[in-house]
């Protein structure tokens, strides 16, 4: 089967009717993963066929606010659809241990709610939250993630995922410009997630806030560079800034390929690619 990426969200922190927030998921025998859950993400999740008491894990690569937006819905969705506890995984930077605790606060009366008013539900949520370090490896379902260090600054510490599964190698970078961690994590993997910016429509827009998000996303250059530089086979855009107007999104695909020879994949939320085993080993 090999892996399948779904986008399920591929907006910014701009609400926008038509992508949800910064989401993606990962399927494979055996494994369910959502990597971050923008606004939006357990609503999408269910347009993909998923609940949230299928994953297998949550990821988180950063603790920007449109990363983890539906931090929340997820936790409380895997909750209440569950018929005996279950745990739901988290795995993130340093730092989201103190996230999901103050969530958990914030949900303090609607747990007590529930609890009151469902006979069948003796339970709080059930959750381990563990916090990663560059460098680890991981097994979630039924893959190996290998855990790098990104560049996002300020934003820091902010990691990516190498998820490697049935001869196939995915990468989500999540927010990154390049620099060596992404290079390793990318290094001969057979797809690459990650977020881009149209850096020459962004210059465009004489508003300091919105010129400050340049140095630290990848443009579509940047993102193409790199996975030319790791010899990676299908390149994956995602979290468009500006978010491309309908019919749009086939400029971006254009810059990309000025830049990477390789398969580029770039569309709406739920747009879903699979990895094969067989094209993995192409």
């Amino acid at each position: 089967m090999g892996l399948t990426i779904t986008l399920l969200g591929t907006g910014t922190p701009i609400p926008d009717p038509n992508r949800a927030g910064p989401a993606t998921l990962i399927r494979g025998a055996g494994t369910t993963v959502l990597v971050d859950c923008g606004r939006g993400a357990v609503m999408r999740l269910a347009g993909a066929g998923v609940m949230p008491p299928m994953l297998d894990a949550l990821l988180i690569t950063h603790l920007h606010s449109d990363h983890i937006t539906d931090l929340n819905d997820v936790i409380t969705t895997h909750w209440v659809l569950t018929m005996q506890p279950t745990t739901l995984r988290i795995y993130g930077p340093p730092g989201i241990r103190e996230v999901v605790d103050a969530i958990m606060a914030s949900l303090r009366f609607d747990i007590g709610y529930r609890l009151a008013h469902h006979e069948d539900l003796t339970w709080e949520p059930q959750l381990e939250v563990t916090e990663l370090v560059p460098g680890t490896t991981l097994t979630v379902g039924a893959a190996t993630v290998i855990v790098a260090e990104t560049l996002h600054f300020p934003v820091e510490p902010t990691i990516g995922f190498r998820f490697e599964q049935g001869g196939a190698a995915v990468v989500l970078a999540g927010d990154s410009i390049p620099c060596e961690g992404l290079d390793s994590l990318c290094a001969g993997a057979d797809a690459y997630v990650q977020t881009v910016i149209r850096d020459d429509l962004v210059k465009l827009i004489p508003f300091p806030r919105i010129q400050d998000i340049l140095d630290y996303h990848s443009s579509i250059t940047q993102a193409a560079e790199t996975a030319t530089r790791a010899g990676v086979g299908t390149l994956v855009l995602t979290h468009y800034v500006p978010a491309p107007p309908p019919g749009g999104i086939d400029e971006w695909i254009a810059i990309a390929a000025e830049h990477f020879d390789g398969q580029i994949i770039a569309g709406d939320d739920l747009t879903s690619v699979t990895i094969t085993p067989a094209e993995a080993n192409s």
